[in-house]
């Protein structure tokens, strides 16, 4: 197993290492709005039975934009000789000094081994090489395994969108976008 720099040429592979998550628990979310308050809470609930969820497939638009993210040095693989069996595409936002996760997966047979934290750790010495004052990544209140995953890794929940996904994200059948960053050392 060896963590490279990604390229364009393997893009077309990270499909196929895009699968999804199991899962026990979700984050319920709360949110009221007053004149003189708004707030915004998750709750950890546990599900009557687990579910699997899979992620749909990246289309080909997003392939294509996805294209031009490791050449600008933030994207890394992890790789099973010359198999694609995890990946980081990030990309920096040098305007603000953060480093955005666009992608970030480990395959099913390679999951719970460490994998994850040393691709995660790879990234987090990139970005403070860089000089990047903090790491920003996407997930959903239902993928409580990530979001424990980024908290073990130094991630905490700055954002809640509502209506990231549609415009209907509250309802008890959609999930909802939860950002975590990790802030870095010496960053402003």
């Amino acid at each position: 197993m060896e963590i490279r720099q990604l390229k364009a040429a393997h893009i077309p592979q990270i499909p196929t290492i895009v699968s999804g998550y199991q899962t026990a628990e979700i984050y319920q979310v709360g949110y009221s709005e007053a004149d003189r308050e708004t707030a915004v809470t998750l709750t950890l609930t546990t599900l009557p039975q687990p579910v699997h969820k899979r992620f749909p497939s990246l289309d080909q638009a997003d392939l294509e934009r996805y294209t031009a993210v490791p050449a600008k040095g933030f994207s890394f693989g992890l790789f099973n000789q010359e198999t694609l069996v995890g990946v980081a595409l990030a990309e920096p936002m040098f305007w603000n000094g953060s480093l955005w996760v666009w992608e970030f997966h480990i395959a099913g047979g390679y999951r719970g081994e460490g994998w994850g934290r040393l691709l995660m750790t790879r990234l987090i010495a990139q970005a403070q090489t860089a000089g990047l004052r903090t790491i920003v990544c996407e997930t959903q209140n239902t993928n409580v395994p990530a979001i424990r995953f980024y908290r073990r890794m130094g991630f905490r929940v700055e954002g809640i969108d509502i209506s990231y996904y549609s415009n209907d994200d509250l309802n008890s059948d959609r999930e909802v976008a939860v950002f975590m960053k990790r802030r870095l050392p010496g960053g402003d």
